[in-house]
């Protein structure tokens, strides 16, 4: 394997011994993988970022977990293990690495080379991602924590998906962060091209990995864009928020008559276009660039009605505060999108907001739809696809409905 590019940071040889009050240790016990700052109630010393915290229970000293330490983060100790007694060294880490990899194994065996490798707290790595791209690692890190494990993870990762190039992601904290590391470098083999084309389910698709969102691209919605594209054949489909044209993409490499992709960012909507020329198509593809709420109401006022609708917005509550909010916006779009739903046609309304659990997203949708005068079935409701596990409740952030109107 030739060498790894980066920094030498020092793993820390610091143990701390914690005990959390009566919430904190009941949510250590319960599985959860966050220790919060205000849950601390005894260390034995000042800890600092990548020491190792042991958790003991107050009642009889037990150990109940182990995680590492995170000085800047309100998330104050991010857990690795819970139960019994584990070292953390390269051993662990490679055991979690080969249980991530083994819940992918399905989707591998389809024809898709573009997944996510681990998916932060969900596969025990929290605060750090990894998705593949083809033949491209790319790795997001999060939290300060990793620095001293980097190095030893990555080379595990190269050598479990076989890729020949790993692309290091940063984000905003550590980008500020004096750690000698750039966002965006590629730190292991070449990379000749920013953009790395990767085919999900025999659709063809690209990724800037470099300058685009996350990691390049939005991996968790792949089955319902399978799904959408399967419910498309023939017809007319407007994807809402489309970015670089997921929906839009399948539904055109299915043969959709036509397919509108509407975001508010013209260069999203470029790489939409330019994904959706990577598959051979027949239908015609229109993009609309501007505020969705303000377009959707346009396409109403001009009487315009699509077979199939998919609305998947950004996350509109990133913050407690704004979850009200979110839940008219919902609301709005769920309005919005049943007036340009065709009859008989499909209304696909997604969520990426975690801090809106599922049901009350879907009861925001049941109390609009109910509103219209026309009728309804809720015809399924979806998560994340395969290689986004959930394994605590936050990490349900992903839900979607589909719903056939009459």
């Amino acid at each position: 394997m030739s060498s790894i590019t980066i920094p030498k940071f020092e793993k820390s040889t610091t143990r701390l011994a914690v005990k959390l009050n009566a919430n904190g240790e009941r949510s250590v016990l319960q599985g959860h993988p966050w220790v919060f700052e205000n849950s601390i109630e005894k260390i034995n010393k000042d800890g600092k970022s990548g020491d190792v915290a042991v958790i003991f229970r107050k009642r009889d000293n037990a150990f109940i977990g182990v995680g590492l330490y995170d000085a800047s983060s309100p998330i104050r100790i991010k857990m690795l293990h819970h139960g019994e007694p584990k070292t953390i060294n390269s051993a662990f880490f490679q055991s979690k690495i080969d249980a991530a990899f083994k819940k992918r194994a399905s989707l591998l065996k389809t024809n898709t080379t573009g997944y996510r490798l681990l998916f932060g707290e969900n596969d025990g790595f929290p605060g750090l991602i990894a998705d593949v791209y083809a033949n491209v690692l790319v790795i997001k890190v999060y939290s300060e924590i990793w620095l001293g494990y980097i190095k030893d993870i990555t080379e595990m990762l190269i050598t479990i998906s076989n890729v020949e190039t790993v692309v290091m992601r940063l984000s905003r904290n550590l980008q500020q962060a004096d750690f000698g590391l750039v966002d965006g470098s590629v730190i292991y083999g070449t990379l000749e091209n920013e953009v790395v084309k990767f085919i999900e389910h025999g659709v063809n698709f690209s990724a800037n990995v470099i300058k685009g969102h996350k990691t390049g691209y939005f991996l968790d919605h792949r089955e319902n864009r399978r799904r959408v594209g399967k419910l498309s054949t023939g017809k007319t489909v407007l994807d809402v928020f489309s970015y670089a044209g997921g929906f839009s993409v399948h539904a055109l490499a299915n043969h959709a008559k036509e397919v509108t992709s509407l975001d508010i960012s013209k260069q999203a909507l470029e790489i939409a276009l330019e994904n959706g020329r990577l598959n051979d198509y027949t239908g015609k593809h229109h993009i609309i660039a501007g505020d969705a709420f303000a377009e959707m109401e346009q396409l109403i006022q001009s009487g315009k009605t699509f077979d199939v609708v998919v609305i998947d917005p950004p996350s509109f509550a990133k913050q407690q505060s704004e979850i009200q909010l979110a839940k008219k916006k919902y609301a709005q779009l769920a309005q919005l999108g049943e007036k340009l739903t065709a009859k008989g046609g499909m209304l696909v309304l997604a969520s990426c907001s975690s801090r809106i659990i599922a049901d009350a997203f879907f009861d925001v949708n049941k109390a609009t739809l109910s509103q219209a005068k026309r009728r309804y079935t809720l015809v399924l409701k979806t998560q994340h696809d395969s290689d986004h596990p959930i394994s605590f409740p936050e990490g349900a952030y992903l839900k979607c409905g589909y719903y056939q109107l009459d």
